[in-house]
């Protein structure tokens, strides 16, 4: 059997649909741009210190390196901001999301028109004894895209031998990312020990992940044992590229990190890989063989949810924690967002049949009402219930109309399950069955001038936002 099959994906040139850079580094004279048709990625490797300028130095003449070469997006390893000589020098050095390192960097990205995943930055926070681990991805306008704090925390201490824990000084993220589309793809933040939690991965390739990252500083020790064999499980398992980023080499007289920067396909083969030192390798992203894989071996529709239930993620925080709220296909600013419960969420239209439209929705990207687990049913029809009541009361309605296109053939056009709520007045719609054919019609052709503007969207979403408070 494992013989056909090895001869079966070799006809179907699984194989010969790798990216072209196969262990692709950078050498000491600049590359031609690349021309080819797939989108090309930078991964650096750095050795940082507690030099906050001259990490950024070093990391900038890597990131110009990767412009030339015709890189659309460059990939930074954890802690690219400094790597403290103790623990109240790591507390001390951190900055706020607006500091001079981001702020740095949103320029070097705007200058050079280039997107950056900037791994892990020491984010101040309210908790003056500890620090967010932070990984920010920055669009090539310079602004920030989304952020995502390392919600894993390694925490060694053997007793009498070793301590290090990284809870003495960070604080844990308490909300999962939605992927950020990217030139190169969706991208799935990550940071370093979060490699040895495999749901979180499997939830971001569950919301549309392409890519996955793990920028990071692995210890020597693990690093060896682990490191590699890590990273191509996390792309095998979820079909995804994988993108490490890492640090390397001595940092001070405590401190060494393995490197081996590295990108891995979807099929769990290592495409490029930077050498000792400071380095870019690169490698390009072919989002067709992604598709292929995922249609020649459909795991995530093998899948058992009936004996082992659904893998989904709970945001906790308040709703503009999050800045993008996945819907379907779409992306839903925060700013339209008015209610949150654990597994649901409401936002207004952005072309409402009747004034007071408003969508509800589960935050997991749930395709079909059956696909919901028991969880998200009941969370659901509890927040469709609370919104019905608000947006009754503040659209002055005397009744309701609540309904759930299931499937394409039922007039569904955003393949995510939501409920639409439209509050109701006398003679609104004179012939009532009409609003049916209305909701069946009214976002297919959603032309700019037809569709609301942001601001009257955020506008209407915070007033809404009073009744939940």
């Amino acid at each position: 059997m494992l013989s056909r099959l090895l001869k079966y994906f070799l006809r179907q040139n699984i194989f010969k649909n790798r990216p072209s850079s196969l262990l692709c580094t950078m050498s000491t004279e600049p590359c031609k741009p690349d021309t080819a048709g797939n989108p090309l990625i930078g991964v650096c490797q750095l050795s940082c210190t507690a030099d906050k300028k001259q990490n950024f130095q070093k990391a900038k003449s890597l990131v110009e390196k990767a412009v030339f070469r015709g890189a659309k997006m460059v990939f930074l390893p954890e802690a690219i901001d400094y790597i403290g000589e103790t623990k109240s020098q790591s507390v001390e050095f951190a900055e706020s999301l607006e500091g001079e390192t981001i702020s740095g960097y949103q320029d070097l990205a705007r200058k050079e028109g280039i997107w950056l995943s900037l791994g892990g930055f020491h984010q101040k926070s309210d908790d003056k004894q500890r620090v967010l681990n932070t990984h920010v991805i920055i669009d090539n306008q310079g602004q920030i895209r989304d952020t995502y704090s390392k919600t894993h925390l390694f925490d060694l201490d053997i007793k009498d031998q070793v301590r290090l824990c990284e809870s003495d000084y960070t604080i844990p993220g308490n909300k999962v990312s939605f992927p950020v589309k990217t030139p190169a793809g969706n991208v799935g933040m990550e940071i370093c020990y979060d490699l040895r939690f495999p749901e979180l991965s499997l939830v971001l390739a569950q919301q549309g992940a392409d890519i996955l990252t793990f920028p990071s500083a692995f210890t020597v020790t693990t690093g060896m044992a682990h490191w590699e064999v890590l990273l191509r499980s996390r792309a095998i398992e979820t079909q995804c590229y994988v993108v490490a980023a890492a640090q390397f080499g001595k940092h001070n007289s405590k401190r060494v990190s393995y490197g081996h920067s590295m990108v891995i396909d979807p099929w769990g083969a290592v495409i490029a890989q930077c050498s000792d030192g400071v380095d870019v390798c690169f490698a390009e992203i072919n989002l067709n063989m992604i598709k292929k894989i995922r249609d020649e071996m459909p795991i995530m529709r093998h899948r058992r949810p009936d004996l082992y239930g659904f893998l989904q993620s709970y945001n906790k925080g308040n709703i503009d924690d999050t800045f993008h709220y996945q819907f379907g296909q779409h992306s839903i600013g925060c700013g339209q967002v008015f209610y949150k419960t654990a597994l649901s969420f409401a936002f207004v239209n952005i072309k409402p049949v009747l004034p007071g439209h408003v969508l509800v929705s589960s935050l997991r990207p749930a395709k079909r009402f059956s696909d919901l687990t028991s969880a998200e049913v009941a969370d659901l029809s509890l927040c469709v219930q609370r919104v019905c009541r608000a947006v009754e009361a503040h659209f002055k309605g005397t009744s309701l109309t609540i309904a759930v296109q299931d499937g394409p053939d039922s007039g569904q056009t955003v393949e995510h399950v939501h409920f639409h709520i439209l509050p109701r007045k006398p003679a609104d719609i004179p012939n009532n069955d009409d609003v049916y054919r209305e909701l069946a019609t009214h976002d297919q052709d959603i032309q700019a001038i037809n569709r609301r503007s942001e601001e009257e969207m955020n506008r209407e979403a915070a007033e809404l936002r009073h009744y939940f408070l």
